[in-house]
């Protein structure tokens, strides 16, 4: 059996940018993100960030480039679909903190970031209602409900950090979003 190749040195330099850029991005912003900062930042030239990303908006495209995996709904019961998309959303923002703190704090003060957030919404969410829904014509309402909740969620618990809901156990979350979550999904037109 052949042994795995090392990693390459320009995959570590890609991971290091990107590491940076997701913390800096995070901290401060589009606008005030440089790419000199994120280098620094990264233990880089500037050039390197220009060699791999080209400019500082390839690089936001790539700090931005998440896939949310959300579960399959065909798989999990209808009536606990709500639950399982809370708690998955969870684990995501906790596995994720800087990378989506970016997404979000620049997607609400930058128009390529709000642009972002809304091809992620369009792509990957929007079809998981499609699928849950009652009315298919519905879904876009509805997946946008689900949106409001989640990332209010995810703004007031790991960006603001509103030491109530921060207080907050797992369970707790779930317990009060995941029956919200399942009647947008699944609750006759009101």
């Amino acid at each position: 059996m052949a042994e795995k190749p090392p990693p390459r040195r320009s995959d570590a330099t890609r991971t290091a940018i990107l590491a940076a850029a997701r913390e800096r991005f995070a901290s401060d912003g589009y606008e005030r993100a440089t790419i000199r900062a994120i280098a620094r930042d990264a233990r880089i030239d500037p050039s390197m960030v220009m060699r791999y990303y080209g400019s500082k908006e390839g690089l936001f495209d790539a700090v931005l480039d998440v896939d949310l995996r959300l579960p399959d709904p065909r798989r999990v019961r209808r009536h606990d679909v709500g639950e399982v998309l809370v708690g998955h959303f969870l684990t995501l923002w906790e596995e994720n903190l800087d990378a989506l703190t970016a997404m979000l704090r620049v997607g609400v003060t930058n128009s390529a970031g709000a642009e972002r957030l809304q091809g992620i919404f369009r792509e990957q969410l929007l079809p998981v209602a499609r699928q849950v829904c009652p009315d298919p014509e519905q879904a876009p309402a509805r997946a946008g409900l689900i949106a409001s909740q989640v990332l209010g969620m995810a703004l007031a618990r790991y960006v603001l950090k509103f030491p109530p809901t921060v207080a907050l156990a797992r369970e707790e979350v779930v317990a009060w979003l995941a029956p919200t979550v399942q009647r947008y999904l699944t609750a006759p037109h009101p």
